[in-house]
């Protein structure tokens, strides 16, 4: 027990110790900073000491204070440079146009050509409305002097045709009236008008009394007549026809 005791004491003295001088480093440590602030930012303090007379001591200089370090330099932007004002002149006065005899003339002769192209544009212009106009009326002279030739040839051929027409019209008549067997004691001109039907060979169709004569033996010679002369004579185009299927025939007893 004893020794365990011992022990003991020993290590607290130990702890003891190095706390003690733990604090005393800590103290050294505080002391030298405190030291190093005060010399480096207050100025330096004069000890005196109180308990002896004062003895004249020479203020020591006080230590320069560190100079500053000097910003870094800027460097200086050249000014903008400031267009000198332009000196305005004074404009000059304007000096009267005088008459330029050689542009006048030649602004005339440009205006008379531009005005005699124009005269000869328009006398081109004229003179092609005006061929026009006479090709036109030429061509229509031309047609219509073709079509009074075909109005010409035309009323000549139906003049023709009337004719013709006409004159078969009259040899039917004729070859009729020679075969008529005048009846005795007629007295006067008496006239028979008769409608007869033909066929394309000539022959009668029928025959039909339309106005009398006034004398019934007259009128019955003409018929017999009528029947007897067939063929009756037609022309030689069968286009005619048409003109000869429904004749209209007069007869006279005396002609």
């Amino acid at each position: 027990m004893y020794a365990y005791a011992t022990s003991i004491n020993q290590q607290e003295k130990v702890i003891s110790g190095a706390v003690a001088a733990g604090m005393h480093l800590m103290f050294l440590a505080l002391l030298i900073f405190g030291v190093n602030w005060q010399t480096k930012v207050e100025p330096p303090v004069n000890i005196v000491d109180l308990w002896s007379s004062p003895s004249p001591v020479a203020e020591a200089p006080p230590a320069p204070a560190p100079e500053p370090t000097p910003p870094p330099p800027v460097e200086a932007k050249p000014e903008p440079k400031v267009p000198e004002p332009v000196p305005v002149k004074a404009a000059p006065k304007p000096e009267t146009a005088k008459p330029d005899i050689a542009i006048k003339d030649k602004v005339e002769k440009e205006k008379r050509a531009a005005e005699d192209k124009q005269k000869d544009t328009k006398k081109k212009e004229d003179e092609a409305q005006a061929a026009q106009k006479a090709q036109a009326a030429e061509a229509q002279r031309l047609v219509n002097e073709q079509a009074e030739a075909q109005r010409r040839v035309a009323e000549q051929a139906a003049s023709a045709q009337a004719k013709l027409i006409a004159d078969y019209k009259e040899r039917i008549r004729a070859k009729i009236q020679r075969l008529v067997q005048m009846p005795p004691n007629i007295q006067g001109n008496p006239e028979a008008e008769f409608d007869v039907v033909l066929l394309p060979d000539g022959n009668p169709l029928g025959v039909k009394l339309k106005r009398s004569s006034g004398n019934p033996a007259y009128d019955n010679a003409v018929e017999r007549a009528i029947l007897k002369a067939q063929p009756l004579p037609l022309p030689p185009d069968q286009a005619l026809f048409r003109y000869f299927r429904e004749l209209n025939l007069s007869f006279r007893a005396q002609q």
